[in-house]
């Protein structure tokens, strides 16, 4: 996944209205944490729209990853 890509994905976890907003930003980063992993999440979390803050959610959402397996 390039880092648009992840942009991409994240804007659209991000703005989607069935989840609440940092709700969706955890999602993201568990969902594609292996494809995260080593990609410069404050670019991607910029590219997204959002502020560079949120890149501390989304590597929250990483470090779950492991511990949590999506409905």
């Amino acid at each position: 996944m390039t880092i648009d890509e992840a942009a991409r994905r994240l804007k659209a976890m991000y703005d989607d209205a069935s989840t609440g907003k940092a709700v969706s930003i955890h999602l993201f980063g568990i969902r594609y944490a292996d494809e995260l992993d080593g990609m410069p999440i404050g670019e991607v979390v910029i590219r997204a729209g959002l502020p560079k803050s949120y890149q501390t959610e989304v590597r929250k959402g990483m470090s779950l990853a492991r511990y949590v397996a999506e409905k």
